[in-house]
């Protein structure tokens, strides 16, 4: 199960309304080895299309080297989906390369209903899994700081109700 501040979740969405029709991507920071997601950090997607994203591998060595300044690691790995549900591709599948990361998709093809889902995506198989949003934190936590909410860009979302699992390898039967 992936658990997220709801301002975090907040903020990766304007990303995506705002990149849109583009895809927009990103990763949320934790601390190494606790599976908190805690910093976000948009990211530009260098590929500049409606179909596909790609980290600007400048901006990619410059975050990972920060977050292990941090002694951080990529807990989520999100981008958006323009036209399509909130579901990874065989693309997305494909170059999936951190299997202990949540991978968040955002739908933003609905201009009045943002779709949002969380995936494991481990050697090619990928398993739906729930998201709980939480609100609020202490004081000393940065995640609400870090977010950088823009609170018009948001105005509802739509979960995946059942966990499934998909298995794109293709065997014969032979």
């Amino acid at each position: 199960m992936l658990t997220i501040d709801r301002a975090i979740v907040d903020a990766i969405v304007a990303h995506a309304r705002r990149d849109h029709p583009d895809e927009a991507c990103g990763i949320v920071s934790g601390p190494v080895g606790a599976d908190r997601p805690m910093r976000h950090i948009p990211m530009d997607n260098a590929a500049r299309s409606m179909t596909f994203y790609e980290f600007d591998s400048m901006e990619q060595l410059r975050v990972w080297r920060e977050m292990d300044d941090r002694d951080e690691e990529p807990v989520v790995i999100y981008h958006s989906h323009t036209a399509t549900e909130a579901y990874p591709s065989r693309t997305d599948a494909d170059l999936a390369g951190w299997p202990e990361a949540h991978y968040l998709l955002v739908s933003t093809r609905d201009p009045d209903t943002t779709q949002i889902r969380s995936f494991r995506i481990a050697d090619g198989a990928v398993t739906e899994e729930p998201v709980q949003l939480v609100d609020g934190q202490h004081a000393d936590d940065q995640r609400v700081a870090d977010a950088a909410v823009d609170r018009n860009a948001v105005q509802s979302y739509l979960f995946g109700q059942t966990p499934t699992t998909v298995d794109y390898e293709c065997r014969s039967a032979h």
